[in-house]
């Protein structure tokens, strides 16, 4: 399958399912600015960071790709999605950022003391995790705008992943 289709050359898309829709849509916006998300944290693991913040920017790109699956899916098509065993996003996501917070705050010390200005540390990969985490932010209000119940738990990932992100830039800044 070539992934120029030409199918959307008229301004429609596809969400999962077959469903298409404006690309103005919200759910067509929130996903691309997953996907932006996505891509900019993979600048952060193409530079120069620890193996274990690596590992954590891993995994939050393997839950963003479940994440932008619910997204791009109807909220008469969720079941669908679950019984054709796509990855999703769970509760068991939140809580692991959570514990990433939990470590951050606790065991590294990065508490919020004031807003920070991007980049003046110097670190590169820093100034790049809080560019995702305007992404991140813009992905969750975006969301938002998208009527479905059943993204709930996408949206407390977003709204946390936001606050990792943070952390996580000045955790790089510290080094």
């Amino acid at each position: 399958m070539s992934i120029s289709t030409r199918r959307g050359d008229e301004g429609t898309t596809d969400l999962l399912f077959g469903k298409r829709v404006p690309k103005t849509h919200p759910r067509v916006r929130c996903c691309g600015a997953v996907d932006e998300l996505n891509a900019q944290l993979g600048v952060v693991r193409a530079s120069e960071i620890s193996d274990d913040m690596s590992e954590c920017i891993d995994g939050i790109q393997k839950r963003l790709v479940g994440l932008m699956g619910v997204v791009a899916t109807r909220e008469d098509d969720h079941q669908k999605y679950t019984e054709k065993g796509y990855q999703g996003i769970e509760l068991d996501d939140v809580e692991w950022l959570d514990e990433i917070v939990h470590e951050l705050e606790t065991k590294k010390g990065h508490r919020f003391r004031g807003w920070s200005r991007p980049g003046k540390a110097g670190a590169l990969s820093g100034a790049y995790l809080d560019v995702a985490r305007t992404t991140s932010r813009r992905s969750e209000l975006t969301s938002w705008e998208i009527e479905d119940e059943g993204l709930g738990i996408a949206r407390k990932f977003l709204n946390r992943l936001s606050d990792v992100l943070w952390l996580l830039a000045r955790e790089r800044e510290a080094e």
